[in-house]
């Protein structure tokens, strides 16, 4: 089959368009998905350097965002069907655990996702267990559908699930141009939330404003804190934080008393200095997210068949371009998701 194998850990010199890499065979309870479209994360960079605690056995096949058609189904699966249209919901877990039949899958001792060590979706074909496929929602593209599956997951898990977004809340979200960033904008406008977002350009706080976004602050130009204090003095309900060293504090310093810091990915660094006084006097409370539970998918997907999310594709590259799309990204000349057509 086609694919891009990651041979070493990296620059893109390091992944390699092939066409004759070996086919997934499925067991029992597994699916075959002819991958149609396969979208970027930063974690796909994250695993091609090398720069996490976790590295898969190479070659490897990266790729979380999957979208495509049923090609062959274990014969233990039911109600899945050849030729069917589908999503993949990135995270893999034992599905037999404690907490996986208790709805928080993304705990399980064994937690893995679709592209860090189980071979993903930069490949002609992907094998993944059947209940980690779902319907394709039917108003979106393959390129669509295969960009909000990671994303959008792990912002419904801080905003809903930790940080218990309301109407009256008021939420700052970090980088707004990136494919988490226009997430949690949607996310929080869908349930009516006033939101502040950061964004590094005049065209990307353009962007913003059209998703929805409130008041858009430009994070290279602007004080962020002293200008969320001057538009909240009190501080904010929420923060999303996805970007790391460079801001976790600069976050906590954003909420009033009581706020919430939900927080996941480390593009600037993973380490932060803390005044542990600070927090537990002002009550704020510290939430880190990991992806979420896949059930919440189901709810999402059908909010983007109703209309009510709507997918943000940037660009998309064909598979053996895979090593431009990754510069792309890197660039951070994005706004929404990169997407790799197959």
């Amino acid at each position: 089959m086609r694919a891009v194998i990651l041979e070493g850990f990296g620059g893109v010199e390091n992944l390699r368009y092939v066409e004759d890499f070996p086919e997934p065979t499925i067991k029992d309870d597994e699916v075959l998905v002819r991958v149609k479209a396969v979208a970027l994360n930063h974690l796909d960079i994250w695993v091609r350097l090398g720069a996490l605690a976790v590295k898969p056995e190479l070659p490897h096949i990266l790729g979380a965002d999957v979208s495509g058609v049923v090609e062959r189904v274990g014969s233990l699966v039911k109600n899945i069907k050849e030729g069917d249209e589908v999503i993949v919901a990135p995270g893999l877990s034992c599905g037999v655990c404690y907490e996986c039949q208790s709805g928080h899958d993304n705990h399980c001792k064994d937690y893995d996702i679709l592209g860090l060590k189980t071979r993903g979706g930069y490949a002609e074909y992907v094998k993944v267990p059947a209940r980690n496929v779902l319907p394709k929602p039917k108003n979106l593209s393959f390129e669509e559908a295969s960009s909000f599956p990671l994303t959008f997951l792990t912002v419904w898990n801080a905003l809903v699930n930790k940080a218990q977004i309301k109407p009256y809340h008021r939420v700052l979200i970090w980088g707004g141009s990136s494919g988490v960033g226009v997430a949690g904008i949607q996310v929080a406008k869908l349930f009516g939330a006033f939101v502040i977002a950061t964004a590094g350009s005049e065209e990307k706080a353009k962007r913003c404003r059209e998703l929805g976004v409130d008041e858009v602050i430009n994070h290279y130009e602007e004080d962020v804190v002293k200008r969320v204090r001057e538009l909240f003095k009190e501080g904010v309900d929420i923060v999303m934080d996805h970007v790391g060293s460079t801001t976790f504090w600069k976050s906590v310093e954003c909420l009033k008393k009581g706020g919430r810091l939900v927080f996941f990915g480390t593009t600037t660094g993973s380490q932060a200095n803390i005044d542990i006084r600070y927090v537990f006097v002002r009550e704020i409370q510290l939430l880190g997210v990991y992806m979420g539970p896949r059930a919440d998918l189901f709810k999402i997907s059908q909010l983007f068949e109703r209309g009510l999310l709507k997918p943000v594709v940037d660009k998309v590259f064909p598979l053996e371009e895979a090593g431009k799309a990754h510069e792309y990204l890197e660039t951070s000349r994005h706004f929404g998701k990169v997407v790799l057509r197959v």
